[in-house]
């Protein structure tokens, strides 16, 4: 039985790897040029090539809190307002995957971006308040860094873009944006598009190929991310029909993020064959109890008399079981 657990716990932690991964995939200029042409109207038009250059510094993968009082906390990092300094202080703390900013094709104005890989379509809440509230927090975040007292013109418009690998029915192949427009209820006042138009939530939901809407966006993230599609298909594909310049280190990541995405789905078969076999404890429960322990909550020798395991087992466990979420 503790075989099996630890078996489990190693898929979980293989998910988490290609997580990363593929974060990391996503967070390449190449990729994000690509992105920012099929959904930010700024860049419509444009030849992603010449996108690249308008994205500033390093986009910031996996560090930057959402937690008000957080994103903005230091200034020391080169994106004015976002913070990734001390990370390793907030383990447990929810993070944007992608945050960078970007110039328009003018060179002058600039917005800030944030990009999400997300599995769970329906993860237990709507998942468009969620990117509403991460573009509410990346507006809340420029004050102080931005604008200060009440210098409201100098705020900068965001984009939460979400890329949904496993969208539910009636979803799949749709590419959707949500933005602030006007409604005229008396009149006809016109403001000025930019004082109103300052967020905007992008909604990039992948489904299977051979599809009227398998084209695009849709159809390049449906290649990059694939698990049943090889390395040499993924290339080609990229190449040919994107025009994507494969660098070495970029064929690297795309092949590593293909790899892991096979070995993932057939882990997560194994898991599910497991997890049904374990009788008496749940992986959830050892998983609360691992985190006990690391918090210094629960004694080792108590966590593995609960888990039903000698200390020597509970530990191997301990060492295959990821740290919580970020």
């Amino acid at each position: 039985m503790n075989t099996e657990i630890t078996n489990a716990l190693k898929a979980t932690s293989d998910t988490a790897q290609y997580d990363n991964s593929a974060k990391r995939l996503l967070g390449n200029k190449y990729i994000l040029a690509q992105i920012l042409v099929y959904t930010v109207d700024e860049f419509k038009g444009m030849q992603p090539m010449d996108v690249v250059p308008l994205i500033e510094g390093e986009p910031k993968i996996g560090i930057v809190p959402v937690e008000p009082g957080l994103t903005n906390e230091r200034q020391g990092d080169k994106i004015i307002g976002l913070n990734t300094e001390n990370t390793e202080e907030k383990e447990g703390l929810i993070r944007f995957d992608i945050v960078f900013y970007a110039r328009m094709r003018d060179g002058l104005t600039q917005i800030i971006i944030n990009v999400e890989a997300q599995t769970k379509f329906k993860p237990g809440y709507p998942l468009t308040k969620r990117a509403i509230y991460y573009c509410s927090r990346m507006i809340s975040a420029q004050h102080g860094p931005i604008f200060t007292k009440s210098e409201y013109g100098k705020i900068r418009k965001v984009y939460s873009i979400w890329i949904c690998t496993q969208p539910s029915d009636g979803f799949e192949n749709t590419l959707t944006r949500y933005s602030i427009k006007p409604e005229q209820l008396i009149g006809e006042a016109q403001e000025e598009t930019e004082n109103y138009d300052l967020m905007s939530v992008v909604m990039i939901c992948l489904g299977k190929p051979g599809t009227e809407n398998h084209k695009g966006i849709l159809k390049f993230m449906e290649v990059l991310l694939s698990s049943t599609r090889s390395g040499s298909e993924k290339k080609k594909i990229l190449e040919e029909e994107f025009g994507v310049a494969m660098s070495e280190e970029l064929e690297r990541e795309v092949l590593e993020v293909c790899n892991l995405s096979q070995g993932v789905r057939a882990e997560g078969r194994e898991e599910g064959r497991q997890e049904g076999r374990i009788e008496g404890i749940g992986i959830g429960e050892i998983r609360m109890l691992v985190q006990l322990v690391r918090e210094g909550d629960l004694p080792l020798e108590r966590a593995a008399a609960k888990a039903k395991m000698t200390v020597e087992q509970f530990k191997e466990t301990m060492e295959n079981t990821p740290l919580q979420a970020v």
